[in-house]
């Protein structure tokens, strides 16, 4: 990573620039295929821009803690660390409305879903659970406060902020609503309304929270919040522009250049969409997750960590009948398959398990390696599943029976922690509608601060 603390961290910043000027030279004179780059090489170049993005990202968000709620600098972060998901799965969403009844037209749609729940399932599976297991890792060199030491087995945990309360609820609320997404036979318009309006309460309520007492940063961060305010706020929306612009234009053909690998390396193509270019397209949350924990700043990582996944579980799935809709000219309803549906169902067990998880505010190593070998092993079997079942039929029959006990698997255990914490559950959601509340009935804070 990136040692702010070596040199002054205008260095830092120069560095970080650095490592997306390939990219921004080849993007601006022709692309990489203008310089007859090989996939591997377009991975290279474009991965480098995306690990530079990351950390310009990652300072605009910690200097914007100064200015405005810390819940809605990390819930600008997540969307710009998320956005070229959100495009991949709109290009298919927009070849489905485009080519409305027709083969085409219903393997984009099933393309749309099946990228969408391989990127909220990563999002858990791989980047909760691997952020846990490595924040603990790392608490013995950075002293970590959120990291408490406990005797048993894997029983170290990661405590979260309380203030995500907020976050659990909606999340669950969105998690409750998935649920019944497969009923409708599709993603319609009222999903839209239903997902999107829960995403927009939201930022309504914690755009209405005061600005916080900011954490003392170091570096690059504790720099650029020594500047004059009318600076602060210039540099900071560029750190966001110029980081999103970046991600949104190196990590399409980092995924691609991923697929074109993975394939040439025998791996199915519909399995490459799934879970190859939603890891990819994925990758500037994590990194810039892993920056934030490399600093000790774990709560800040895994507050962003949950952001992503309420704006994916809502504004993502939301967003994909609207693209789909214009690109049929007329209001529809974004069709799947069954397959697709127990996609969903998986990914809302999935995320049904991992709310429960943090009801305590906290999550164990032990309940990350669940997180984790629950997730490995489902797609594992998927796979063997493809490479070793030729009639496709049966393939598909197959991996239905094993998402569904997944979803079974992962709804009992949920229920069961839910039912242990009981409790807490109820502290959330009382906290919650507090919050709520105070945010819509209070005058305004900047008044408040006045008085």
């Amino acid at each position: 990573m990136i040692r702010e603390r070596l040199g002054h961290p205008l260095s830092a910043l120069f560095f970080a620039f650095l490592l997306t000027g390939p990219w921004v030279y080849i993007e601006l004179t022709g692309g990489p295929s203008a310089y007859g780059l090989s996939h591997l090489g377009t991975v290279a170049v474009s991965g480098v821009a995306v690990l530079g993005a990351s950390f310009l990202l990652a300072w605009g968000a910690e200097t914007a803690e100064k200015d405005v709620p810390r819940a809605f600098a990390i819930a600008v972060l997540a969307v710009l660390a998320v956005a070229p998901e959100y495009a991949v799965d709109a290009l298919y969403a927009w070849t489905a409305g485009a080519n409305v009844g027709t083969p085409r037209g219903a393997e984009a749609a099933n393309l749309a879903v099946a990228n969408m729940t391989g990127a909220n399932r990563i999002l858990i599976g791989l980047g909760w659970s691997g952020i846990a297991i490595f924040t603990v890792y790392q608490a013995k060199r950075t002293r970590d406060p959120a990291v408490e030491t406990r005797d048993g087995w894997l029983a170290d945990r990661v405590h979260i902020d309380r203030s995500l309360a907020l976050e659990i609820v909606f999340l669950l609320a969105a998690t409750a609503y998935a649920l019944a997404v497969p009923l409708g036979g599709g993603i319609g318009i009222l999903d839209t309304v239903v997902l999107v309006g829960l995403y927009v309460v939201y930022i309504g309520v914690i755009l209405r929270g005061d600005v916080e007492e900011h954490e003392e940063h170091v570096g690059v961060p504790a720099y650029l919040q020594e500047f004059a305010r009318r600076h602060r706020v210039a540099i900071t929306l560029f750190l966001f522009a110029f980081s999103g612009a970046m991600i949104y234009t190196a990590v399409h053909p980092f995924a691609h250049g991923l697929e074109e690998l993975g394939q040439a390396a025998g791996v199915p193509p519909f399995f490459m969409i799934q879970w190859i270019a939603p890891l990819a397209s994925e990758s500037p949350e994590l990194i810039v997750v892993a920056y934030l924990v490399n600093k000790a700043r774990s709560t800040a990582g895994f507050n962003a960590l949950i952001s992503s996944k309420l704006n994916q579980w809502t504004l993502l799935i939301g967003t994909l009948a609207v693209v789909y809709s214009l690109a049929a000219g007329q209001v529809g309803t974004l069709p799947f398959d069954h397959k697709q549906s127990a996609e969903i169902w998986i990914t809302a067990a999935q995320s049904f398990f991992a709310i429960a998880i943090l009801t305590n505010f906290s999550i164990s190593v032990r309940e990350a390696v669940a997180l984790l070998g629950l997730f490995v092993s489902q797609v594992a079997i998927e796979y063997a599943i493809i490479q070793t079942v030729a009639d496709p039929a049966r393939a598909e029959h197959l991996s239905i029976l094993v998402l569904d006990g997944y979803t079974v698997v992962y709804l009992v255990l949920g229920a069961v922690l839910f039912v242990a914490r009981r409790d807490e559950l109820r502290g959330i959601v009382r906290t919650t509608a507090t919050t709520i509340q105070d945010a819509f009935t209070a005058s305004d804070p900047a008044v408040d601060q006045a008085d």
